[in-house]
């Protein structure tokens, strides 16, 4: 999300640099593109219009700080108004309430919400230690009860079971009582959805909401669906007492306006942006961080909470003791790095969070990495485990055999062991407090002819 609106915010910074004072004669053509940029963007035209005046009121006239040139300065005003814009800061669940805390979800049908509930299920019960019991008050279709059965069961949360035959209001209030008598901590309740707003999908949520009284009344909505997000969360917002917003798809190939308009339209917080089919691909939204990457400035601080949670810190030990030590590096140590990789959501996910990486990440979207490394895994996998160990052993039939039981070609068997020589080399350069060296080498095979850090044109094509 935001690959476009970043590219062209980009393009119409650099014209105001090299200039001495930010004046109004010479910001006013970089805000003419930062206005079409937003508005491509689908972010709702009087927002736009709002964060224009507030950027141009701050810049024009104000003198350039010593270490900082006119772009920069200009820069930082743009974010900074991007961060206001979006909600300053994030902003957390209110779970204060004599358990269990009550979490209901509303919008429309395919916004994602089911898959919502489970996805916040599984971030209280892993993140919050709270037990949690999901519910679907959905009483139209017997399907969104069954998928939210399975997906409890993938996220380890208690399911209290519902039929269509059931008020929505009954059910609900069931569940309470149940996870009351389990000393369970939180109960979110699924609701049905329509493919439109209409008068009967509102008033009967808005009697389920005054019959449980939830602590949290969270609104999910599609990044992907544009400008008709804002009209419809305006629509919610003016049936419930909203407390938040879960933008669902915000990984999509979507202009992303609607996480840009719906604080400002609304005055609802985004809490939680949903990145990833997985079940433990929701993130809490933090406007700042967003602002950073929509300027192509990166998202460390994201990237760094990743790494604490996904990575296996005791794999990632033994492999730097084994580094240490002067063991080689082998094709089972690079396998383990890319399914390191895939847990944090894959590289484009995690280059999109460095500082000036972003046109890299859109690069692997494009060249569809994860599953040339998905290919690259199989291809490991149908060796022995002595050729995985030693790689040197890999001559003109082994590789044959490999390529046929793998269903890949032996171009593709070479490019991955010249990855992995490259890889090797480096992790050479660890030994002894090499970092420093083994960044260099790094910074090295990123800048190189071999795109993608290292993977050869062409790569499973």
């Amino acid at each position: 999300m935001f690959h476009n609106l970043t590219g062209r915010l980009s393009k119409s910074l650099k014209k105001i640099s090299g200039k001495g004072r930010l004046s109004h004669a010479n910001i006013q053509d970089a805000l003419r593109d930062v206005r079409k940029a937003l508005l491509e963007a689908d972010v709702a035209l009087p927002v736009v219009k709002d964060f224009i005046n507030s950027v141009r009121k701050r810049a024009v006239g104000q003198e350039v700080a010593r270490s900082l040139n006119p772009s920069q300065q200009f820069i930082k005003i743009v974010q900074s108004e991007l961060t206001e814009m979006m909600g300053k800061a994030n902003e957390t669940l209110n779970l204060a309430a004599q358990p269990p805390a009550v979490i209901l979800m509303a919008g429309l049908q395919g916004a994602g919400k089911t898959t919502s509930v489970a996805k916040l299920a599984r971030y209280l019960k892993d993140r919050e230690k709270k037990k949690v019991m999901v519910v679907s008050a959905d009483v139209y279709r017997p399907a969104a009860i069954k998928q939210l059965e399975t997906l409890a069961e993938q996220v380890d949360a208690t399911f209290f079971p519902s039929t269509t035959e059931q008020k929505p209001e009954t059910i609900a209030k069931e569940a309470i009582v149940a996870a009351k008598k389990q000393h369970l901590d939180v109960v979110i309740v699924d609701t049905a959805g329509r493919l439109a707003i209409d008068d009967v999908l509102m008033a009967e949520i808005q009697c389920l909401q005054k019959a449980i009284n939830p602590i949290e009344t969270l609104f999910v909505i599609d990044a992907m669906i544009g400008q008709d997000a804002v009209n419809t969360a305006k629509a919610f917002n003016e049936a419930l007492p909203l407390t938040g917003v879960i933008l669902t798809k915000a990984d999509g190939d979507a202009r992303g306006g609607a996480a840009l308009s719906v604080r400002a339209t609304t005055g609802k917080p985004i809490k939680f942006l949903g990145i990833g089919e997985k079940v433990d691909a929701l993130e809490p939204f933090h406007p700042d961080r967003l602002a950073s990457r929509i300027l192509g400035m990166g998202d460390v601080l994201s990237l760094i909470e990743e790494v604490e949670r996904t990575v296996d810190k005791e794999k990632a030990q033994k492999l730097v003791e084994k580094v240490q030590k002067g063991t080689r590096f082998d094709l089972n140590d690079l396998k383990e790095q890319f399914q390191q990789m895939s847990n944090m959501g894959g590289m484009g996910t995690m280059l999109e969070k460095m500082p000036g990486m972003g046109d890299m990440s859109q690069m692997l979207e494009k060249a569809d990495m994860a599953s040339q490394l998905k290919k690259m895994e199989v291809i490991i996998d149908s060796m022995t485990p002595a050729e995985r160990k030693n790689p040197d052993m890999l001559n003109g039939s082994r590789k044959r055999r490999i390529t046929m039981g793998s269903g890949t070609r032996v171009q593709d068997l070479n490019r991955l062991l010249k990855q992995y020589k490259q890889m090797a080399k480096m992790m050479k350069k660890m030994k002894g407090g090499g970092m420093a060296k083994m960044m260099r080498g790094m910074s090295g095979i990123l800048n190189s002819g071999l795109p993608m850090g290292g993977l050869p044109p062409g790569f499973g094509k």
